[in-house]
Protein backbone atom coordinates (compact mmCIF):
# COMPACT_ATOMS: atom_id res chain seq x y z
CA UNK A 1 0.00 0.00 0.00
CA UNK A 2 1.13 3.88 -0.65
CA UNK A 3 2.77 5.69 1.77
CA UNK A 4 1.74 9.27 1.41
CA UNK A 5 3.63 10.51 4.76
CA UNK A 6 7.04 9.59 2.21
CA UNK A 7 9.29 10.68 -0.90
CA UNK A 8 10.76 8.29 -2.91
CA UNK A 9 14.72 9.26 -3.03
CA UNK A 10 16.97 7.69 -6.30
CA UNK A 11 20.24 7.94 -5.91
CA UNK A 12 20.20 8.88 -9.54
CA UNK A 13 19.04 12.02 -8.81
CA UNK A 14 21.95 13.21 -7.44
CA UNK A 15 24.36 11.72 -9.70
CA UNK A 16 26.88 13.93 -11.69
CA UNK A 17 27.48 11.47 -14.56
CA UNK A 18 23.62 11.57 -15.77
CA UNK A 19 22.08 14.09 -17.82
CA UNK A 20 18.95 15.38 -16.53
CA UNK A 21 17.02 13.74 -19.12
CA UNK A 22 18.61 10.61 -17.40
CA UNK A 23 17.42 11.49 -14.32
CA UNK A 24 19.59 14.01 -12.53
CA UNK A 25 17.20 16.18 -10.59
CA UNK A 26 20.07 18.80 -9.09
CA UNK A 27 21.88 21.29 -11.04
CA UNK A 28 25.40 19.97 -11.75
CA UNK A 29 27.04 22.08 -9.20
CA UNK A 30 25.29 20.13 -6.14
CA UNK A 31 25.79 16.90 -7.61
CA UNK A 32 27.85 13.72 -6.61
CA UNK A 33 30.34 11.74 -8.78
CA UNK A 34 29.01 8.30 -8.62
CA UNK A 35 26.83 8.82 -5.29
CA UNK A 36 27.01 5.58 -3.00
CA UNK A 37 23.68 4.15 -1.35
CA UNK A 38 25.38 4.03 1.62
CA UNK A 39 25.98 8.09 1.43
CA UNK A 40 22.45 8.96 0.30
CA UNK A 41 21.04 6.85 3.50
CA UNK A 42 23.92 8.66 5.79
CA UNK A 43 22.98 12.37 4.11
CA UNK A 44 18.92 11.47 4.82
CA UNK A 45 19.98 10.29 8.13
CA UNK A 46 22.04 13.45 9.24
CA UNK A 47 18.98 15.62 8.11
CA UNK A 48 16.41 13.63 10.79
CA UNK A 49 14.44 12.24 7.31
CA UNK A 50 14.18 8.80 9.15
CA UNK A 51 15.54 7.02 5.56
CA UNK A 52 14.54 3.21 4.77
CA UNK A 53 16.72 2.24 2.10
CA UNK A 54 15.99 -0.12 -1.18
CA UNK A 55 18.14 -1.67 -3.59
CA UNK A 56 16.38 -1.66 -7.03
CA UNK A 57 16.83 -0.56 -10.46
CA UNK A 58 16.22 3.09 -11.95
CA UNK A 59 14.64 3.30 -14.67
CA UNK A 60 13.70 -0.06 -13.91
CA UNK A 61 13.92 -1.32 -17.55
CA UNK A 62 17.82 -0.02 -16.99
CA UNK A 63 20.87 -3.05 -16.89
CA UNK A 64 22.75 -1.07 -14.03
CA UNK A 65 21.46 -1.13 -10.48
CA UNK A 66 20.73 1.68 -8.46
CA UNK A 67 18.72 1.96 -5.48
CA UNK A 68 16.61 4.72 -3.40
CA UNK A 69 15.82 5.80 0.23
CA UNK A 70 12.17 6.25 1.33
CA UNK A 71 12.16 9.57 3.32
CA UNK A 72 9.92 11.44 5.76
CA UNK A 73 8.20 14.43 3.95
CA UNK A 74 8.98 17.49 5.48
CA UNK A 75 8.99 20.26 2.80
CA UNK A 76 7.95 20.05 -1.20
CA UNK A 77 10.17 16.95 -3.03
CA UNK A 78 12.03 19.63 -4.82
CA UNK A 79 13.49 21.56 -1.78
CA UNK A 80 14.30 18.39 -0.15
CA UNK A 81 16.01 16.84 -2.96
CA UNK A 82 18.40 19.76 -2.57
CA UNK A 83 18.97 19.53 0.99
CA UNK A 84 19.72 15.88 0.49
CA UNK A 85 22.08 16.81 -2.37
CA UNK A 86 23.85 19.54 -0.25
CA UNK A 87 24.28 17.02 2.76
CA UNK A 88 25.27 14.04 0.38
CA UNK A 89 28.48 16.52 -0.47
CA UNK A 90 29.57 17.22 3.33
CA UNK A 91 28.99 13.62 3.65
CA UNK A 92 31.57 12.28 0.92
CA UNK A 93 33.83 15.21 2.21
CA UNK A 94 33.89 13.54 5.87
CA UNK A 95 34.05 10.12 4.04
CA UNK A 96 37.34 11.24 2.02
CA UNK A 97 38.53 13.06 5.04
CA UNK A 98 38.39 9.43 6.62
CA UNK A 99 40.02 7.64 4.31
CA UNK A 100 42.80 9.86 4.30
CA UNK A 101 43.84 10.00 7.52
CA UNK A 102 43.30 5.75 7.68
CA UNK A 103 46.23 6.06 5.19
CA UNK A 104 48.07 8.40 7.02
CA UNK A 105 48.04 6.29 9.89
CA UNK A 106 49.26 2.70 8.24
CA UNK A 107 52.53 4.80 6.54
Amino acid sequence: MKDYDRFIIWLDYFDSELKREKGRRVPLSVATRGPKLDELEEACRRLNLQPVRQVASYPSSSPKTSGFVSVRKVKPKQATILKIARELSVVRGLAQKKQGQQQAQKK
